[in-house]
């Protein structure tokens, strides 16, 4: 996972992949049904770690799985607290729970981008035992400065980095700085696989405890003065590991046709009035995941949702995204609003992107956001 030119000329081809996956697919599913089988899951791992830099990668089989093993790992259950952004959906919130955790929802700055630490700094309590950053969009904020603020107050982190495939913040890919970074390989993502996930972290100890969980316990975790438990069947299957695998070989491709494309997005709505196009990934090294603006139009929730109509999906129209502490399955843990959290995603029209997405399709886009907007202002 190396960074590319931000802005390619024209996005990268694929041509062949399809048929070389399809033939490894008829190989292993011709040595199917296999209950033992894990050539291609082990080798997913190996290749993560080696991509990344890490010690250990654990698959898993999705990013849910991934953070609900990570919190395990660290031991974080009944009578934790775990501190989570309230930008943020509620995927990365339920793991908490799953857990047997509260979570402690944190505001992020007024700017959208990083956690307001001023916030985070009230809200830590005797309880607390974990900060779950969420990089959502993409974008990693300052994990450096998080790691050191956690390290001041005995806490463990664990990214959610499931939309932050590739993405680098101070020249450390996003994930690889706390002590479980978090992935998911469901469609959509950069590296996808259908479904899936895995985790990265550099502590020997932690990633036994995770392979263990993953799988019933079994082989059993090292002895560490905690009373067993039973773990969950969080395995990988092996033909989604294999497609992984296909995908994590041309990374770098597929990295890079995102960021063209959201590249390519912003270049046709720069100067587009109530579209403010204030973050590309030329800009900062994050990695595209969706094409972001702040829309300064008036009711910019109901333009999203306009849009969303119109065949531009986006985070806010399509997706109902609402901050996490304002999710009504999560009001039991809201303690304190989140004012900059909802503001934010009011304002955010994040447009989503897959690997379909090809030229005509995003100008396309970009004409239908362009024309709605001159209409939503006269």
């Amino acid at each position: 996972m190396t960074p590319d030119d931000p802005r390619p000329a024209a996005p990268p081809d694929a041509t062949g992949l399809e048929e070389a996956v399809v033939a490894d697919l008829a190989r292993l599913l011709a040595r199917m049904p296999d209950p033992a089988g894990s050539v291609h899951g082990a080798a997913l791992e190996r290749e993560l770690a080696a991509t990344t830099g890490v010690r250990h990668a654990v698959a898993v089989s999705s990013g849910t799985a991934a953070l609900h093993t990570a919190l395990r790992a660290l031991h974080i259950g009944p009578g934790d607290d775990v501190l989570v952004p309230a930008l943020s959906v509620i995927m990365s919130v339920a793991p908490i729970i799953h857990a047997g955790a509260r979570p402690v929802f944190v505001d992020c700055d007024p700017t959208d981008a990083d956690l307001d630490y001023d916030d985070l700094d009230r809200k830590i309590t005797p309880s607390a035992k974990a900060i779950l950053p969420v990089y959502l969009w993409g974008r990693p904020g300052d994990p450096a400065r998080l790691a050191r603020t956690a390290a001041e107050h005995g806490l463990a982190v664990v990214e959610d980095a499931c939309q932050a495939q590739g993405s680098r913040a101070d020249g450390r890919l996003a994930g690889t700085t706390g002590d479980f970074g978090c992935f998911s390989l469901k469609d959509g993502k950069v590296l996808w696989a259908g479904e899936g996930g895995y985790l990265l972290t550099d502590r020997d100890d932690i990633a036994q405890r995770a392979r263990s969980f993953r799988s019933h316990q079994q082989p059993p975790p090292p002895e560490d003065g905690h009373p067993a438990e039973v773990g969950y069947n969080y395995r990988l299957a092996e033909p989604l590991a294999l497609i992984a695998r296909a995908n994590l070989a041309r990374f770098d491709t597929l990295a890079a046709r995102r960021r063209h494309q959201a590249c390519l997005l912003a270049d046709l709505l720069t100067g587009t009035p109530g579209i403010d196009v204030t973050d590309v990934p030329a800009r900062r090294g994050w990695n595209g995941y969706s094409f972001l603006a702040t829309v300064t139009l008036d009711e910019p929730r109901a333009f999203c949702e306009h849009l969303a109509r119109r065949g531009v999906p986006n985070s806010v129209g399509t997706f109902g995204l609402v901050p996490a502490d304002q999710r009504p399955a999560l009001a039991p843990f809201t303690t304190a609003p989140c004012p900059h959290a909802a503001a934010v995603v009011d304002r955010t029209l994040a447009v989503v992107l897959t690997d379909h997405d090809d030229e005509q399709r995003l100008t396309g886009y970009a004409q239908t956001i362009f024309e709605e907007a001159r209409r939503w202002r006269s």
